[in-house]
């Protein structure tokens, strides 16, 4: 496992702070093509979301730019569990990552893997319940897949994680596309 410099935390705190801004946008904006049985769920994370959110403007100094639209996400429940299973997994890596360097935030950690959790649970039901929504979460897990690497590159840019951004996105897509394998988003990891 890459274990980072002391030098990249500032990096980290900065594109986590970016990153959980986005989440909590994300969740926001889900909660209205989100079928009852998840919407508690995604209200408790959008809080989470916002406490983190918090926790990292702190650390930084910097504050999350508010936006006044909310993202365009998908409409359609395996499509939409899946974009949110993907990011709350990238989400997740940046956890771990920045854990090594500051075990004080250990406990985002615990709450991104219980996100996660969430969200696999969710599009594995979807997968193995087979017909159109397992074939909608398929598709849009490999168009999602293609656009990560572009996702990665602009986060890990900058700020000293040069030297660390060819391991880390092979890192990170690696555990990505072996967690999308595993409950049969995606073939082989």
């Amino acid at each position: 496992m890459l274990t980072l410099p002391p030098t990249c935390e500032k990096a980290l705190l900065s594109r986590f702070l970016r990153a959980e801004a986005m989440a909590m946008w994300a969740v926001k904006s889900a909660q209205s093509d989100t079928p009852g049985h998840a919407l508690a769920f995604l209200k408790r994370h959008e809080e989470e979301e916002r406490t983190h959110l918090k926790i990292f403007e702190g650390l930084t100094g910097e504050t999350a730019r508010e936006k006044s639209v909310l993202p365009k996400l998908p409409r359609q429940w395996p499509q939409l569990a899946v974009h949110l299973y993907g990011y709350e997994a990238l989400g997740l890596e940046f956890a771990r990552l920045l854990s090594g360097l500051r075990p004080d935030l250990a406990h985002i950690v615990t709450d991104e893997e219980s996100h996660v959790a969430f969200f696999e649970a969710e599009v594995k039901r979807l997968v193995d319940g087979g017909k159109g929504p397992a074939a909608g979460a398929r598709e849009y897990a490999r168009a999602w897949m293609r656009r990560i690497p572009k996702t990665l590159d602009r986060y890990l840019r900058g700020d000293g994680l040069e030297p660390f951004q060819v391991e880390l996105a092979e890192r990170i897509l690696g555990s990505i596309r072996a967690r999308f394998s595993s409950i049969g988003l995606i073939s082989g990891a």
